[in-house]
């Protein structure tokens, strides 16, 4: 499923001076760029998927950078179309998405520092919601991690305006290759609209070589109609951590909630008292609080090194 390559290259991760492998992978004849970092021999490892454009030396490398220091082999990489990596630029794909985690896992398993029983999915953002989908669906994840995930539920969404949702779909179909900014200033048109998204993508908090402001309609309706909800009851016997903060403007507490009830196997749920969605992203104590979370919780399902 995927075809490994690497440069050896040296790079610092956000929040921490953890040295990198950089590695090229291929998903669907698409070729994708991540950061491989391996703790020891047979230390249990990690692929983490991030926020909606986000590129791997931004909320995921600082994730990365923290689970290593905990002893996790930990993989970064940008999706298709994000980033360094291949594919139409600026557009959210869903199914791609989840065929670039599957390829992913395919190169941890392969890699000779790894035991091949020891992966888990560690999502941020809208990576939660692609890292539970993608262990639902992939049972070589053996464990997966939710973050201020965001839970995406069509028959939520659509519940308390079946028409105003069916209009917004419309609405991005009209216009799907056509573009706008991911975030934007002063109340202006972006797909991650308000003052909190910019507050981290339009400032120096978020500075990235390769991360770029735009994002095409298309990819509203992918987010529109992805089911990440859905696929708590598929996760079977996978264990699964939810970390969330209580107050989450963009990513719904309640579909957290919700996640874990409906899970099926081993869960725990960590509320977190941070008064913003990106205050997960890089604040302390909350960044700490949440990936000594997620350390504890794979250490305990997944072992240590062997």
């Amino acid at each position: 499923m995927s075809d490994r390559t690497s440069e050896h290259r040296t790079h610092t991760y956000p929040g921490g001076g953890m040295n990198s492998e950089r590695v090229t992978f291929t998903a669907d004849g698409l070729t994708l760029v991540g950061n491989l970092a391996v703790a020891a021999d047979g230390a249990p490892a990690v692929v983490l998927t991030g926020p909606f454009t986000g590129v791997k030396e931004q909320v995921v490398g600082t994730y990365a950078a923290r689970l290593h220091e905990h002893g996790l082999t930990t993989l970064a990489f940008d999706h298709r179309g994000f980033g360094e990596s291949g594919g139409r630029r600026a557009h959210e794909d869903s199914q791609g998405k989840l065929a670039d985690l599957r390829a992913a896992v395919s190169l941890l398993a392969a890699h000779p520092a790894v035991d091949a029983a020891r992966v888990a999915a560690v999502g941020i953002c809208l990576g939660g919601g692609y890292a539970v989908r993608a262990a639902a669906t992939d049972p070589r994840i053996r464990a997966v991690v939710g973050i201020a995930g965001g839970y995406n539920s069509p028959v939520r969404f659509s519940a308390g305006d079946p028409d105003g949702y069916r209009q917004a779909l419309v609405s991005f179909v009209e216009r799907y290759d056509d573009e706008l900014p991911a975030v934007a200033a002063d109340g202006a048109p972006a797909a991650m609209g308000g003052d909190e998204p910019f507050a981290y993508y339009g400032t120096e908090r978020s500075a990235a070589a390769h991360w770029e402001n735009r994002v095409t309609y298309g990819s509203l309706h992918a987010l529109m109609t992805f089911d990440a909800l859905g696929a708590a009851p598929l996760l079977a016997a996978t264990p699964l951590l939810v970390v969330h903060g209580r107050t989450d403007a963009y990513c719904a507490p309640e579909l957290a909630a919700a996640l874990h009830a409906e899970a099926t196997g081993p869960k725990e749920i960590r509320w977190l008292d941070a008064e913003q969605h990106i205050d997960l992203y890089d604040v302390e104590p909350y960044v700490s609080q949440a990936a000594d979370a997620a350390a504890t919780f794979l250490r305990h399902h997944l072992g240590g090194v062997t």
